[in-house]
């Protein structure tokens, strides 16, 4: 019988190629801006369901969770326009 626990198999993560580059990144600013909207919502929801205040504080949650989803797209572009502008 093989022992399965013994073997070691090395994982690699690699980085996307150059040219695929850009398009991987904005799939990851656009998913942490839509996690952002939807935790701000659960947030939210859990919160009128804990002090009994619906519908409140899920519209609360949304727009805090949108604030920061749009400043963290914020400041990627500008990071994005700075090395822009460093080249």
């Amino acid at each position: 019988m093989k022992d399965f626990t013994s073997t070691h198999h090395t994982v690699r993560h690699h980085s996307p190629p150059e040219t695929t580059r850009p398009a991987y990144s904005g799939w990851v600013r656009s998913s942490s801006f839509l996690s952002s909207i939807l935790s701000g919502m659960l947030l939210g929801y859990l919160a009128d369901f804990w002090l009994d205040t619906s519908p409140w504080l899920v519209v609360v949650g949304v727009i805090v969770g949108s604030y920061s989803g749009f400043l963290n797209v914020w400041r990627y572009l500008k990071e994005m326009e700075n090395d822009d502008r460093r080249r």
